[in-house]
């Protein structure tokens, strides 16, 4: 029996795109892929489940069940174990860990999922001219993808691996309860074949497209194959239905300007098996074929939360393999809708039309928000590794160790593709954001600060706002510090929720350049000079850090590591983002200490290399 999956978001709900329930039926049978190689035991989870300390689910502080809570499920889609992580994958993976971060930080119940899609034409084709087996590049290539999310501290919950026994298993359930209910049929397909994207095209198409990849450019290979095929073309009006009613489940905008002019030429079925290699999962009932690999890839989405299983089914994977445990148990199934699944541009039609119509089509309820970022270019043109300007592990690798892993995550955040254009990728671009916003910005204003009160105040002991002769809270002409805190924290959070965090960050930052306009205006270092001034010298100073607390709080899933330095200097608060962002947090009579966050750094070349003046 599959998973009773939950109600569908009301906003969908009501315009009748989706089932409000799935609910379906199939026996159990042998999960199978046409290999040798003994599979990895399902769905793997971080070696820790370590949260940054001041970031850590706010249920910790609030003591509020997790069953009680609003659940989030936030996706990165899964990366072809066929090369080596890049600039891409860490980028994509980033975004999808500030949302996943924040929304832990407003208290929902968070599932955060990544992997790897180890399936494939070109997963075999790589391991044979290895002499390796297929199995074996997949655990290499998967391995150093998680080492590479863990490197760049995404806090991911589950790592599920297309070749685990549990995904496999699902899949074949999944594709054998579309052919119950008709949605699929034997046929064969003659057109075009992007071997890179591993896209079937039409000849229209194909020839609209000069019969070149619109991804990689190269030549697109003509194909005649029997395949099974998927009833796309029946979806036709609730996909146009659902992009043209719901403005929000296709981001940006771009990308759903995109997709509803590519839905008003038609759509064709579209085949869901191949017969020109052996390296996937079998088709159920025809062993001949294999389930091709979008369609494999695209329903780890939900074999990752066991919807494909009933409770205690499958294989539980080792103790510290908390995600699966979860999985076999049943916990998972609850996040089911998708809050958010994050990727590059290219694969939104994969996700934005095959995806849904897959799910209508098993009558699940559909992802409530798919958001397609573009690319990352050099000088204007596509990185390639045949013009040598790509961003590899190893130049990342540089980057993050001169400006720390946060000051070169910042850049990717800030500067990155997020909206609807490609973003440039200039080594001296990251050192005028990290010196302009970082540096000069933040570290310098919590430095003065954090100085200041050190210098006037012995042991660094936080002073009050609050008059001691009037009993009111001493203020300055022309600043509502709580006012300015609670609209700047209304902004990052509809920002981030918005999928702007060009926009949230530059918020936050905001805040910081008014307090150092405060302390410009108002000289705490010359009411420091005049006794008669005391108590104004402590507001102004206590209004200075608790600002400052207030941006730090905001930048936290911007900065994880940074922040968790700060906050050792003085305490950012506990609660959720909205009890830790309240004014008057920073308590009289607790002390700072001084701090010096982000270290002054010499410029970089593009490969990341010192420049030789």
């Amino acid at each position: 029996m599959f998973a009773k999956l939950p109600p569908a978001g009301a906003r969908l709900a009501a315009v009748g795109l989706i089932s409000s329930r799935g609910r379906v039926a199939h026996a159990k049978q042998r999960a199978s892929v046409v290999s040798s190689q003994t599979r990895r035991p399902v769905v793997a989870a971080r070696a820790t489940t370590r949260r940054d300390t001041h970031v850590a689910s706010a249920a910790v502080h609030l003591g509020t069940p997790t069953s009680e809570r609003e659940k989030c499920f936030v996706t990165t889609p899964i990366y072809y174990v066929n090369d080596r992580p890049h600039i891409g994958h860490v980028y994509t993976s980033t975004v999808a860990d500030v949302y996943a971060r924040f929304q832990r930080g407003l208290g929902k119940d968070v599932f955060f999922l990544t992997g790897t899609d180890e399936h494939g034409l070109k997963v075999e084709q790589s391991a044979a001219a290895k002499g390796v087996a297929p199995q074996v590049l997949a655990d290499e290539n998967s391995e150093q993808f998680r080492r590479v999310m863990s490197s760049m501290n995404i806090s991911f919950d589950g790592f599920i691996r297309t070749t685990d026994a549990s995904h496999v298993h699902q899949v074949r359930k999944f594709v054998e309860l579309l052919k119950e209910k008709e949605m699929v049929y034997l046929g064969e397909f003659v057109g075009w074949y992007d071997e890179g994207q591993e896209e079937y095209y039409t000849e229209t198409k194909a020839k609209e497209l000069e019969y070149k990849s619109p991804i990689s450019g190269k030549d697109m290979v003509k194909s005649s194959e029997e395949n099974y095929y998927f009833k796309l073309s029946a979806f036709q009006e609730r996909l146009e239905a659902l992009h043209e009613q719901n403005p929000e489940f296709l981001t940006p905008a771009p990308r759903r300007n995109e997709m509803i002019e590519r839905l008003k030429t038609g759509l064709n079925d579209v085949p869901i098996s191949r017969t020109n290699f052996t390296w996937g999962v079998s088709m159920p009932g025809d062993e001949k074929h294999v389930v091709y690999v979008w369609i494999d890839a695209l329903l780890n989405y939900i074999t990752a939360l066991g919807l494909g299983e009933t409770d205690g089914e499958g294989t539980a994977g080792s103790e510290n393999d908390t995600a699966a445990v979860r999985r076999q148990a049943g916990e998972l199934k609850k996040y089911w809708p998708a809050s958010v699944h994050v990727m590059a541009k290219e694969i939104s039609w994969f996700h934005a039309v095959i995806w849904p119509a897959l799910l209508m089509a098993l009558e699940m309820p559909l992802p409530e928000r798919v958001h397609a970022h573009g690319f990352w270019i050099r000088d204007g043109k596509k990185m390639s590794k045949s013009l040598g300007n790509f961003v590899d592990l190893e130049v990342i690798d540089r980057f993050t160790t001169h400006y720390g892993l946060d000051g070169f995550r910042y850049f990717l955040l800030v500067e990155g593709p997020i909206a609807g254009q490609d973003a440039n990728f200039a080594s001296a671009r990251v050192h005028e954001v990290y010196n302009t916003d970082l540096v000069n910005t933040l570290g310098n204003s919590l430095s003065r600060t954090s100085a200041m009160i050190n210098k006037y105040y012995d042991g660094g002991v936080v002073p009050g706002e609050v008059s001691v002769t009037t009993g009111n809270t001493v203020t300055f002409d022309g600043y509502d510090w709580p006012a300015t805190c609670r609209e700047t924290k209304n902004e990052v959070e509809r920002a981030i929720g918005a999928m702007e965090l060009p926009k949230a960050a530059a918020a936050a930052i905001a805040l910081v350049v008014k307090v150092d306009l405060f302390i410009t205006e108002q000289e705490p270092f010359r009411m420091a000079k005049d006794d008669t001034k005391k108590e104004e010298l402590g507001a102004c100073l206590y209004q200075c850090l608790e600002t400052l607390r207030v941006a730090c709080v905001l930048l936290e899933p911007f900065l994880p590591n940074k922040m968790a330095e700060v906050n050792a200097h003085m305490r950012l608060g506990e609660g959720t983002f909205h009890d830790r962002t309240k004014w008057g947090g920073l308590v009289p009579g607790s002390t700072v200490t001084k701090m010096a966050v982000f270290p002054r750094k010499e410029a970089l070349d593009e490969q990341g290399m010192p420049v030789v003046s």
